[in-house]
């Protein structure tokens, strides 16, 4: 019921549009419905008067029959057009809210998340969530309402046929759904869950189908897709079986009430209390009440899988950001020093994964962290950029805790070249200028240059506009980098961070290309976090790290000429 109940609430601003289609559908069902049972009654008069040769008003009839014809026509076009409308406007603004639940959460809340069921999420559960809304909720307003002014229609001609009517509406409306729903609950949910499994399988099969065939794995992966495929159709085929069964179910209630109708009017029209015309207009309109609830069954049915749909989106919706963004932020500060003291940082309940952190980053100083993989560098370079949160010390920039800024505002003094960098499946044009999309294109060139890959960008047929492929897939490791580099350098920002600059370029290249990133960085704070020891000499500080405690700092000089550790780890490296 809560789950219901949230859905309801985010439908609360489209309230008018699913008002507005509440009441087409209405004027629909009553058209339909009026529709057959005045023509069965104009049809039986007509008879009738034929036989006994007694005039009959046909103008009347005829009129609210091609009135209630037309009415119901437009009624059905007009009820689509809006329905749809409403329910995509919905779904829009569905996106739109699950967006914006989920941008606080990355990086570090969404990592525990494949891609794959990420993206299940955003779009195929909230497409499911049509079914609650257009199949499910307009229908059972429109059953709830229809039915009473029908029985309340039919009392005024006999109670019986009322009370009849009226309780098969309940069995096919109300218990029969009932039933589907208990029975597909489970194998509506599953088919949800399993969805879900197959598009992850699928999209992680596809992204590593290189390691998958190298290994020789292929085969396995081909399995599990599938018997996900198998278990995803054996639990449709459930849903399929109950769709037809329920679908009978209603054609069984509608034909009942028609023979009850006939069989309780009959001798009614024996005594005289009834015409031959009203009793056929009643059986039919018996028989076409149950309009009203015939999408409901189908509705119910995949009711498990829709609040399946909905369970998953809300609890994606509800993790709780890694950082906690302050309620009345401080203003961008002019000077953007940072200084770090005692910072430590650990991930849930594992051991420590940063402690003691001491750094100063000011405008005009270069710093280099050095250390092992998994010593806590990247993880440092996370806090800085505010995508996680420290546990303890003092994180300040220009003399406020670092908390009291959010985080937008602390990464607009940010650039960043990641360990990672993602290019989206655009040209390299647009990737560049995601960093400063007014840019001009002597800017764009002049970024690239200094990251030594203006000249290769250049030799491509399209130059700037050639596209990168998804992920990049168009260029090596190096250019990818040296793209993130460049994208960090247009962004223009005092505050620099490199991580593994210079990975995958030859020492040469390095040398050079970091040549050029000091000389874009006197005047700005400089972060660089390296395996390797090129470019060290001209540091202002190099801090060596190790199971996230900074064991050595100083000059890279200082450093080789005091550290046995530090120079242990050049050699190794050679």
């Amino acid at each position: 019921m809560r789950d219901i109940l949230r859905l309801l609430k985010l439908a609360w601003p489209y309230r008018a549009w699913l008002s507005a289609a509440l009441g087409l559908s209405l004027v629909t069902l009553f058209a339909n419905v009026g529709l057959l049972a005045l023509s069965g009654w104009f049809i039986a008069a007509m008879a009738l008067a034929g036989i006994n040769g007694t005039p009959i008003n046909y103008h009347y009839p005829a009129a609210g029959i091609r009135t209630l014809a037309i009415g119901r026509t437009l009624g059905r076009y007009a009820e689509r057009v809006v329905s749809h409308q409403a329910s995509l406007r919905l779904l829009a603004g569905l996106r739109v809210w699950i967006y914006r639940r989920i941008e606080p959460l990355a990086p570090a809340r969404l990592e525990s998340y494949a891609s794959g069921d990420l993206l299940s999420r955003i779009r195929a559960d909230i497409d499911s969530l049509d079914n609650f809304y257009l199949r499910l909720l307009a229908p059972v307003l429109t059953a709830l309402c229809s039915s009473l002014l029908f029985i309340l229609f039919l009392w005024y001609f006999n109670s019986a046929v009322a009370l009849a009517t009226g309780a098969l509406l309940l069995a096919a409306g109300g218990f029969l759904p009932l039933a589907v729903h208990l029975l597909g609950r489970k194998p509506g949910a599953r088919v949800t869950q399993t969805s879900a499994e197959l598009r992850t399988a699928v999209v992680d099969g596809l992204r590593g189908m290189e390691e998958l065939l190298a290994y020789g794995a292929a085969g396995r992966q081909k399995e599990r897709v599938v018997e996900l495929n198998r278990r995803l159709l054996a639990d449709q085929a459930r849903l399929a079986g109950l769709a037809g069964v329920s679908a009978g179910g209603v054609g069984l209630c509608s034909g009942l009430a028609l023979w009850l109708a006939l069989v309780i009017s009959i001798p009614l029209v024996r005594a005289g209390s009834l015409t031959g015309p009203q009793m056929v207009m009643l059986a039919l309109f018996c028989q076409a009440a149950f309009e009203a609830v015939l999408p409901l069954p189908p509705a119910f049915r995949l009711l498990g899988q829709t609040l399946a749909a909905a369970r998953r989106i809300f609890s994606l919706a509800d993790e709780t950001p890694a950082v906690k963004e302050p309620r009345e932020p401080a203003q961008l500060p002019e000077t953007p020093l940072l200084t770090l003291r005692g910072v430590g940082f650990s991930y849930s309940d594992s051991a420590a994964t940063l402690v003691g952190i001491d750094l100063d980053l000011a405008p005009g100083r270069k710093v280099a962290v050095v250390g092992t993989s998994g010593a806590g560098k990247s993880t440092l370079l996370a806090l800085l950029l505010r995508f996680r949160e420290y546990d303890s010390g003092s994180m300040t920039m220009a003399g406020r805790e670092i908390r009291e800024y959010d985080g937008e505002t602390v990464r607009r003094l940010m650039a960043v070249a990641s360990q990672q960098p993602f290019l989206f499946n655009a040209t390299l044009r647009e990737n560049l200028l995601i960093a400063r999309p007014e840019a001009s294109e002597e800017e764009m060139i002049a970024a690239a240059d200094i990251a030594g890959v203006h000249d290769e960008i250049a030799a491509f047929a399209q130059g700037y506009d050639t596209p990168a492929g998804e992920g990049g897939v168009k260029l090596s490791g190096g250019q990818i980098r040296r793209l993130a580099i460049a994208r960090a350098i247009l962004k223009d920002s005092p505050v620099l961070l490199l991580d593994e600059p210079t990975e995958g370029v030859d020492a040469s290249a390095a040398r050079s290309l970091l040549e050029r990133v000091f000389s874009f960085a006197e005047g700005r704070a400089l972060l660089v976090i390296t395996h390797s020891r090129i470019g060290l000499e001209a540091m202002d500080e190099v801090l060596l790290m190790d199971e996230g405690r900074i064991v050595e700092r100083g000059s890279h000089a200082e450093l080789l000429a005091r550290s046995r550790r530090y120079r242990d780890m050049w050699e190794l490296d050679d």
